[in-house]
């Protein structure tokens, strides 16, 4: 993702001030953050709150595509809106996915009134991904419990009780990645289905967050940059 953000960056015209990676951590202070207008953060669940406090120390905006850390997302959008911050969260920066999100949700209105359908959802990703489900996947589940009635929360594997979304997370090969919502009964079975064919989408729509939050205050999500686009 780093390499895919650092091309389109500079194709926009931007200059890349500082990348940070495992083989130069000691360069990631506040001063050299300074140097730069904005921040953009695809590290790992265990690194990310702390990479985005020490942004927001140095008074820059940052935009985070990574997942697996947000329990404490509620703790950080606090200290975020007291302190006049920037922040710009999403699971998934592609505009297809963020496209599918707004169908699944109109889709699980729809099904609302319709019982005798489950509903599960499979996740597909390349070996390396460190989160399980994805955060994608993760927001999918979230949509439907918000508009399906009779769910109430998510379950990584088999469904335990009527009440839960069944989440099947596997990972194999260099998938991108691959989302899947069913809607199974006794006679049929609907699908909405989203494939990555690579990283460029995700990349793009980081950088397009990117130049979206400059100069403001704030925290923002791809429904506003897809408001603001479209």
């Amino acid at each position: 993702m780093g390499k895919e953000i650092e091309k389109i960056a500079l194709d926009r015209k931007h200059k890349i001030t500082l990348i940070i990676d495992i083989n130069n951590l000691n360069d990631f202070t506040v001063d050299n953050l300074k140097k730069a207008e904005v921040a953009i953060d695809f590290s790992t669940p265990e690194s990310a709150y702390t990479n985005i406090m020490k942004c927001f120390e140095a008074g820059i905006p940052i935009v985070s595509g990574t997942t697996g850390w947000l329990q404490r997302l509620n703790e950080l959008l606090d200290f975020c809106r007291k302190n006049k911050k920037t922040f710009f969260y999403a699971s998934n920066y592609s505009i297809g996915v963020n496209i599918f999100f707004d169908i699944n949700r109109k889709l699980a209105r729809l099904m609302n009134g319709f019982f005798d359908y489950n509903v599960s959802i499979e996740e597909i990703h390349h070996i390396h991904k460190l989160d399980a489900p994805s955060g994608t996947a993760i927001t999918l589940a979230n949509d439907i419990i918000n508009e399906l009635d009779r769910k109430e929360t998510w379950v990584l594997g088999a469904e335990k009780d009527t009440n839960t979304i069944s989440v099947n997370a596997i990972r194999e090969d260099e998938i991108p990645g691959t989302h899947c919502v069913k809607y199974k009964s006794i006679v049929d079975i609907i699908e909405i289905k989203h494939s990555t064919i690579n990283r460029k989408g995700l990349a793009l729509g980081a950088v397009l967050a990117a130049e979206y939050i400059l100069n403001k205050t704030g925290y923002y999500t791809m429904n506003d940059l897809m408001h603001a686009e479209l």
